[in-house]
């Protein structure tokens, strides 16, 4: 038994840090030694209070999150987190619930496993929400700017009639993918690939809830969208010149 663990960088990339949030010692340790063969830094803490405080205050690269803990559980973690954490966080979850899906989703998770979950399945999650906050290089690294909305990509900022809004890792991606493709219709498929790593199956809400969280940051009014448009039955559009009607 452990309380905390901190395992070491691996030759792959060595440079990702990940908090490993779960109380069961025999699966951390495993999930942490996996994560560490492909490179990866690896703290394991088994308390949800004590990831509450050190998740902040350490600001990991991502989060691998365990809805049950003792504690906080995972659901009050994401939410305590989030005003102080913009980094990805991935739920994961013995109960094969849609409601705790949603729920985790809504209050700031950005992917979400239910156990057991397969290795490798894991790793091109973790892999996925890394990819692009991490990325070197952008298609654009300037600013764009679409009415009252503006996208500094290269200092990952966002600003609507010149108030900053502070947005997640995810969200931020979410937009960042929208505006470089500004005018084109992305659908669910292309932005679940291209932020998740995997095809969209037809019946997962991932990419819904994150449009619809971040439309509650940058919309005067949500529910009559200006920036970010639903295109019935293709996805989404980040409009060139927003209706400013």
């Amino acid at each position: 038994m452990f309380d905390r663990i901190v395992l070491g960088k691996g030759s792959t990339y060595g440079s990702s840090v990940v908090f490993l949030v779960e109380d069961d010692s025999r699966l951390s340790a495993l999930v942490g030694e996996y994560l560490q063969s492909e490179g990866y830094s690896v703290t394991i803490i088994p308390d949800g209070s004590e990831a509450a405080a050190k998740i902040p205050a350490e600001q990991p690269d991502l989060v691998i999150l365990d809805v049950m803990l003792p504690g906080m559980d995972g659901f009050e973690v994401c939410r305590s987190i989030r005003p102080a954490y913009s980094g990805p966080i991935l739920m994961m979850t013995a109960r094969d619930d849609e409601v705790d899906e949603i729920l985790g989703l809504e209050i700031g998770a950005d992917d979400y496993l239910t156990k057991p979950v397969r290795p490798r399945v894991l790793l091109s999650r973790v892999k996925a929400l890394l990819r692009r906050s991490t990325q070197d290089s952008v298609p654009n690294n300037g600013a764009m700017n679409f009415g009252d909305l503006r996208v500094d990509i290269a200092n990952r900022r966002v600003e609507v009639a010149d108030t900053v809004i502070h947005l997640t890792t995810a969200e931020l991606d979410l937009l960042q993918l929208l505006a470089e493709h500004a005018g084109e219709t992305m659908s669910r498929d292309q932005l679940s690939r291209s932020l998740r790593g995997i095809d969209y199956d037809g019946l997962d809400r991932t990419i819904d809830l994150r449009v619809a969280r971040l439309r509650k940051k940058i919309e005067l009014n949500p529910s009559q969208p200006r920036y970010i448009l639903s295109v019935r039955g293709a996805g989404y559009m980040l409009p060139p010149e927003p209706d400013c009607g």
